[in-house]
């Protein structure tokens, strides 16, 4: 009994290997539909797709200006007209009245050198002159009374009433007196001459501003020795340089291949580096007749249109020569992109951005068109990239690689 049991337990041998092929064949179609349906779905996400290589750019601020903007130089910021003053003479420098950044005015006296000298032969002069004029007072009043002696002795002479030694005598004291007024007279502009000439060597001590001007630098102080070309131990030439800011403009070299691009009174907008969120408007003031062979470049000068108090000399500077002048609604920076990254469907604008390697159509409102530029006011963030190219060849969720523009 007990071996019937165990026998009915057993199972037969092909039953075995029919149920285990089932199985086998069930995992295999469960394994195929799993892997058509990641197939899929890698498919649809672009996985299996190869990456289209396009051309982007990043979305940024621009000005309008920038999108007619022909040629670009720099240079720096130059004072057209600008002084060192310094002394005519030698002395020691007593008196300085000035900082850097003061206004001074056109003849302010900004410093003096020690004149006691000066003064004092300035005096001398003065003395000279009043002593010369108070002789010649006295050669006046000989004069009138020799002339009055002579035209009498002249009336009694005619009547034989005295003898002609005392008509001699007196012809000889009118003429003297004539000669001394006449030398008295010269003596006179001799001294003012010399009275002259002191006061202007007492002047060369003074130094003085030749324009309306601000000081730029400070170059010397209280008892230094200044002398005209400084060439002795220790001496100043110029004890303070001043430049006029009204005569402020940008010098920038052109090269010679693009000068014929640039006029006269052409409207440029100018960019400082101390100064990068502002742009002034300019023009063209000058092309400078002569071309530098060491640089074969032609300097243009570009004049400020408008004044601003914080443009000094000798910062630097970018200048945009455009093809028309700025409009005022154009001041300000735009959101813009180029016009051929905008795709039309039924009165919408789209573009493709690229979001983690993916293409992505956005829907955007545009404003203003300039040139090749295009505003973009709603839809758009600073900084995502978007497709420039084979926008048609593109779809939602698309592979590609941006080749940056």
């Amino acid at each position: 009994m007990p071996d019937e049991d165990i026998s009915k337990l057993r199972i037969k041998k092909d039953e075995r290997i029919a149920g285990s092929g089932k199985k086998k064949k069930y995992y295999l179609l469960l394994i195929a539909v799993l892997i058509l349906s990641a197939i899929i779905i890698f498919y649809k996400n672009g996985l299996l797709t190869p990456a289209l290589s396009v051309r982007g750019i990043k979305v940024m601020n621009i000005y309008p200006s920038q999108t007619y903007t022909f040629l670009n130089a720099s240079g720096y910021v130059v004072a057209q007209r600008k002084a060192a003053i310094s002394s005519k003479i030698t002395g020691r420098l007593i008196y300085l009245g000035v900082e850097e950044g003061d206004r001074v005015k056109k003849g302010e006296i900004v410093a003096r050198l020690e004149n006691d000298d000066a003064t004092a032969a300035r005096n001398r002069a003065f003395a000279n002159v009043i002593t010369v004029k108070a002789v010649f007072e006295q050669a006046m009043a000989e004069f009138d009374d020799a002339s009055l002696y002579y035209k009498r002795i002249s009336e009694l002479a005619e009547s034989k009433s005295v003898s002609e030694m005392e008509f001699d005598a007196a012809n000889a004291r009118f003429k003297r007196a004539k000669a001394a007024v006449s030398a008295q007279k010269a003596a006179i502009n001799a001294s003012e001459a010399a009275l002259r000439e002191a006061e202007v060597m007492l002047e060369y001590t003074n130094m003085r501003a030749p324009f309306d001007a601000v000081v730029l630098t400070k170059n010397a102080d209280l008892g230094d020795i200044v002398t005209p070309l400084g060439a002795a131990a220790n001496a100043k030439a110029a004890v303070v340089d001043i430049a006029d800011m009204e005569s402020l403009q940008v010098e920038v070299d052109v090269s010679e291949s693009n000068i014929n691009s640039v006029r006269k009174g052409q409207p440029c907008e100018i960019r400082l580096d101390a100064l990068q969120d502002v742009r002034f408007t300019g023009k063209v003031h000058m092309v400078v007749p002569t071309a530098d062979r060491t640089k074969a470049s032609v300097m243009v000068k570009v004049a400020f249109v408008d004044k601003d108090v914080r443009v000094l000399p000798e910062m630097s500077a970018k200048v945009a020569f455009l093809s028309r002048d700025v409009l005022p609604d154009e001041q300000k920076a735009i959101t813009a992109i180029p016009a051929k990254a905008i795709i039309k469907d039924h009165g919408n604008q789209f573009v493709f951005s690229v979001s983690n390697g993916k293409a992505i159509k956005k829907e955007i409102k545009i404003g203003k068109k300039f040139e090749n530029m295009v505003e973009v006011s709603q839809g758009l963030e600073i900084g995502e990239v978007i497709i420039l190219e084979s926008l048609d060849k593109i779809g939602t969720g698309r592979k590609v690689k941006i080749l940056q523009e």
